[in-house]
């Protein structure tokens, strides 16, 4: 018995026509809807990778926009500390001023010190609390770096100093004359300068005073007419003459 295919050709490229036809309408319909000309690789590959590329350079651009008005932030933060720190100094200024004329009494410059005193707590208050972020601005020596472009090394660094009254020189200001004084722990180029060298064995610095001994002739230069000297318990006058005549007056 003879097998018999039946294909309607017909039918089979009506079908495919109408597939591309629906293919094509959905793509019409996502460019209509999403109001882009490439929405996938297919539509276009090369464009697809420039667009891409496009993209990625917006937003980092447009991250960095915000990275900069957060630095510009931490700049006007810091501005707000110091013009409060400023105040404080000028009104120290104001009262150290005031201290030096000689009509205060002794109550009177207890006062203006006590108020100096607050100042300067202020001072060291603002310092020690200004933040951003939880980021401490006056309070130590830093540097804080802001990424201000959508490339690596786009960067601007902002240089944080610390500020209060012992960097500005004003920690035991007083302008009573009862100030304290602070004791300083000695630095190496402290000891080295002061002639102490690095032991290798004990890792200390040895610090050694050797007398200089003058002959009879060296210090007898070293007088000058009418010197007194005291040799045995008697007392001596120098009387200068030229050369090694010099005589010894009782």
């Amino acid at each position: 018995m003879a097998q018999v295919i039946n294909t309607n050709s017909l039918s089979l490229i009506t079908q495919n026509n109408i597939n591309k036809n629906q293919s094509a309408l959905s793509s019409s319909i996502e460019r209509l809807s999403s109001g882009l000309r490439i929405n996938s690789a297919k539509d276009d590959a090369a464009g697809q990778a420039i667009a891409n590329r496009f993209t990625s350079n917006i937003k980092g651009l447009t991250q960095a926009a915000r990275n900069a008005n957060d630095g510009i932030s931490v700049a006007q933060t810091t501005e707000g500390a110091l013009s409060e720190i400023n105040n404080n100094l000028q009104r120290i200024r104001e009262l150290t001023v005031q201290a030096t004329t000689g009509t205060n009494s002794d109550s009177d410059l207890d006062s203006i010190q006590d108020e100096i005193k607050s100042r300067l707590d202020e001072i060291d208050r603002v310092s020690g609390q200004t933040q951003f972020n939880g980021v401490n601005v006056l309070a130590k020596d830093g540097s804080m770096k802001i990424q201000v472009g959508a490339n690596d090394g786009e960067t601007i660094t902002i240089d944080l100093k610390k500020i209060d009254s012992d960097t500005l020189g004003l920690n035991g200001f007083n302008v009573n004359g009862k100030g304290t004084i602070t004791n300083k722990a000695a630095t190496v180029s402290d000891l080295t300068s002061a002639g102490a060298k690095l032991n290798t064995t004990t890792g200390l610095y040895d610090l050694k005073t050797e007398n200089t001994l003058l002959t009879t002739d060296a210090a007898f230069d070293k007088l000058g007419n009418g010197d007194k000297v005291t040799v045995g318990g008697v007392d001596y006058t120098y009387n200068a003459k030229s050369g090694n005549a010099a005589n010894l007056l009782i």
